[in-house]
C-alpha cells in the first residue's frame, strides 16, 4: 500500500460520513425547523423591543417602521433596574461560588476515598434533586422566620447552595472518577497532603466541568424567583427577575416595553455563556463521555 493510498485513506472515511442519505436530510430539516422555531420568539421579542408601541398599535406588529430605544431607556427606568441588577448579583455570585466549592470538595471525597457512606451519600444527594421546591416551602419558611432570616439575601442564598450542590457533586464525582488514580497516589508518595492533591492536583483538571456547571449554575439561580417571593418582602432586595412585573401596568401592558425588559434581563446569561463557551461545550462532552 502506498504512501499517498494511506494518506487519502481518512478523507475518503470523512467524505463517506459526510455523504447525505434520506435520513440525515430528514434530521437536518428536523433540527433546523426545531432551531428556527426555538429562535423565532426571541428574535421577535427582539425586533419589537426597538419599537414604538403607538406605531405598532396603528400598524400591527407584522409591519416595518417606528424603531426606537425609548423603551429600553424607559424600562431601565420604570424597572429599577440598576438595584435590581445589583440585587441578583448579590445572590448568584455567592450561591454559585459557594456551590461550586462544595461540590468540588464533595466530588473528591466520594470519587477518591472508599468511605461505607460513599454511595449513600450520592444517593441522598441526587434524591434530594428530585424533591419538588414546593414541597419544602413551607418548612423552609418556617425555619428562616424562627431564625430571623426572612427579608434576607443569605436565605435566598442558602437555599439555592442547598439544592445545586447535590447536582454539581453528582456530576464532578463521575469526572473525578475518571481521573487516574496514579495522579494523587504519586502526590501521596511525594508527601502531599489530602488539601494539596485536592487542590493542586485534581482541581486544576476540572476548570472544563466547572465552567459548564458555572454557566448553568449561574443561569438557573439568575432567572430563578420563585425562592425570592418567598423569602423576601422587601421590594428593594428583589432580584431583576421581578423587574419584568415592575413594567406590567394594572390595565394595560405595553409589550414593546416589556421585550425591552426581558432583553436587557437576559443580557448577563448571555454574556456569560458566550465568554465560557468553549470550556462549556467541552465541560459537557467530557461528562458524556466519563459517565
Amino acid at each position: 500500500m502506498s504512501t499517498a493510498t494511506v494518506t487519502k485513506d481518512p478523507e475518503v472515511r470523512v467524505a463517506q460520513k459526510r455523504k447525505l442519505t434520506p435520513t440525515r436530510v430528514l434530521l437536518y430539516v428536523f433540527l433546523t425547523s426545531m432551531a428556527i422555531a426555538w429562535l423565532f420568539p426571541v428574535f421577535w421579542a427582539a425586533y419589537n423591543s426597538f419599537r414604538d408601541y403607538a406605531y405598532t398599535a396603528q400598524n400591527g406588529y407584522v409591519s416595518f417602521g417606528g424603531f426606537t430605544l425609548d423603551n429600553y431607556v424607559k424600562a431601565w427606568a420604570d424597572g429599577n433596574f440598576a438595584q435590581l441588577f445589583l440585587n441578583s448579583a448579590i445572590i448568584t455570585i455567592p450561591a454559585v461560588i459557594v456551590t461550586l466549592f462544595f461540590s468540588t470538595m464533595a466530588a473528591f471525597v466520594l470519587a477518591r476515598f472508599s468511605f461505607w457512606f460513599n454511595l449513600p451519600m450520592l444517593i441522598l444527594f441526587t434524591a434530594a434533586n428530585l424533591l419538588p421546591q414546593q414541597a419544602l416551602l413551607i418548612p423552609l419558611f418556617r425555619m428562616f422566620r424562627e431564625v430571623g432570616m426572612l427579608d434576607n439575601y443569605l436565605s435566598v442564598i442558602v437555599v439555592h447552595i442547598a439544592f445545586q450542590t447535590g447536582f454539581c457533586t453528582f456530576v464532578l464525582s463521575n469526572f473525578m472518577k475518571a481521573l487516574p488514580q496514579s495522579l494523587t497516589e504519586a502526590a501521596l508518595v511525594d508527601g502531599a497532603s489530602v488539601w494539596r492533591q485536592y487542590w493542586q492536583i485534581i482541581l486544576p483538571l476540572c476548570r472544563a466541568p466547572l465552567a459548564a456547571l458555572g454557566v448553568l449554575q449561574v443561569t438557573w439561580i439568575y432567572n430563578d424567583f420563585f425562592w425570592a417571593v418567598a423569602f423576601l418582602t422587601s421590594g428593594d432586595k428583589f432580584p431583576i427577575t421581578s423587574g419584568l412585573q415592575n413594567l406590567r401596568g394594572q390595565f394595560f401592558t405595553d409589550y414593546n416595553l416589556l421585550s425591552a425588559g426581558s432583553i436587557m434581563v437576559a443580557i448577563p446569561t448571555i454574556v456569560i455563556f458566550f465568554v465560557l463557551q468553549k470550556q462549556f461545550v467541552s465541560g459537557l462532552t467530557l461528562g458524556a463521555d466519563k459517565g
